[in-house]
């Protein structure tokens, strides 16, 4: 019985196992377990490694929304006259003004704070979108081994078919030597045999296409015609949910990294709306500039120096930043809005996923139950009438035609059944 795990792993830890460097490989791709595929989606998966990049992207967000301004220091040399020229001495004893100054901004209404908790509520956000990238990513590497698999079975079935037409056929050109059997019969079987000869072919490039698709989830593409997927179909398993509860849709990663960026665009909101407070620069400067010897006395008298204290306000004469605090409230409203769109396609997936596992777990039991045994049963009764000359060749290529097209069906039906049970556990959101 599935029933989803109490709680939920932490986006974070979930980042650290991604980061760790997976062993597995090695692993042989000629008999590919679910469970080795899934290690080296993890490690190998190209969307993974986009969603682990935007994870560290806005991780040095957050970094650089908690910086303090730096101060400013400026130099300047005045009061140059191009006559005179600089005169001689240190630069002490030039006849030009020297200024250095110091300058720093010191911002008010708690702006650094609100950028920081909106780049934490990012950060958390992209860390539930690597978490939702991995379940959608998980979702996509069972249905293309489920695909595969079913390929496989497929073209098993296939070659068993046209494998058994191939010797009736040398047996009844036999036995139209022999002049036991008429030409019109040979030809008939000829045509059976041709066309399951196509079947397989067909089967075979079918088998390719689904190699390509599960070797693109896990990164080995030079590799893809050696990959087999060797585990066995799932069992069918009863699921403990009568309805989608909001529980189920609570838990969900893209639900959660949704109502992150609620929390980012309200802080954001009440950033833009710190803007009308006036942030403050404060600056020190010390002059050195040169005096005229005629009215200066003593030592030092051909210099002087002087020290100064600044501070800068903005004036809001022409703009209140009305632009940027009605950009944010637009972008609060969108960010609620999303949540609620959200939860409603996770609502919409989880219903059609319980609705489709469902049908699914039906057909299945009807075909595991009798419908293939009965086919099977038929088509070893045709073969030995046919064989003792009880019944005629066409009776005995239409039993073969229908177990060849129940047996195609009973491996869709697993393959169906195998989907819907990764989408139902997918649409949880559980690892």
């Amino acid at each position: 019985m599935y029933a989803p795990r109490p709680g939920r792993i932490l986006p974070l830890v979930v980042i650290a196992f991604l980061a760790v460097p997976l062993s597995g490989s090695a692993q042989s791709l000629d008999a590919l377990t679910l469970d080795q595929a899934e290690v080296l989606m993890q490690k190998h998966n190209r969307e993974l490694q986009a969603a682990r990049r935007a994870v560290e992207a806005a991780r040095a967000n957050t970094t650089s929304a908690g910086a303090r301004p730096n101060p400013m220091l400026s130099l300047g040399l005045s009061s140059i006259n191009p006559r005179a020229g600089l005169g001689s001495g240190n630069l002490r004893d030039k006849t030009v003004d020297t200024a250095v100054r110091v300058d720093q901004l010191i911002e008010r209404g708690d702006k650094r704070e609100l950028r920081l908790a909106t780049a934490r509520s990012i950060e958390s956000a992209s860390a539930e979108d690597l978490t939702d990238t991995l379940r959608q990513q998980r979702l996509a590497l069972r249905g293309a081994y489920y695909d595969l698999k079913l390929a496989q079975d497929k073209s098993a079935i296939a070659r068993d078919t046209a494998s058994l037409f191939g010797h009736t056929l040398e047996a009844a050109e036999l036995r139209l030597k022999a002049g036991d059997i008429a030409a019109a019969d040979v030809a008939r079987i000829r045509v059976d045999a041709l066309r399951s000869a196509n079947d397989a072919r067909a089967a075979d490039a079918e088998l390719r296409r689904a190699q390509l698709s599960l070797a693109y989830l896990i990164g080995a593409e030079a590799d893809a015609a050696r990959l087999r997927a060797a585990d066995r179909w799932p069992d069918v398993v009863r699921v403990d949910a009568d309805a989608v509860v909001e529980g189920m849709i609570d838990r969900r990663p893209d639900v959660l990294a949704a109502k992150k960026r609620v929390d980012a665009a309200g802080s954001a909101r009440e950033l833009a709306r710190s803007l009308r407070t006036r942030d403050v620069s404060v600056g020190a400067q010390y002059d050195h500039y040169p005096v005229d010897p005629t009215y200066a006395t003593g030592s030092g008298a051909g210099a002087g120096s002087s020290y100064g204290v600044f501070i800068s306000l903005p004036l809001f004469t022409r703009y209140y930043y009305e632009g940027e605090i009605e950009r944010a409230e637009s972008d609060y409203g969108a960010a609620q809005e999303a949540v609620e769109r959200t939860r409603a396609i996770a609502r919409g997936e989880l219903e059609r996923a319980l609705s489709d596992l469902r049908a699914a777990a039906d057909r299945l039991n009807r075909y595991d139950g009798k419908l293939l045994e009965e086919a099977m049963r038929a088509a070893d009764a045709a073969e030995f009438a046919y064989t003792n000359g009880a019944i005629g060749v066409m009776d005995l290529l239409d039993a073969r035609r229908t177990l060849r097209a129940i047996q195609v069906d009973a491996a869709g039906a697993r393959n169906e059944y195998a989907k819907a049970l990764a989408a139902w556990q997918a649409g949880l959101g559980t690892p």
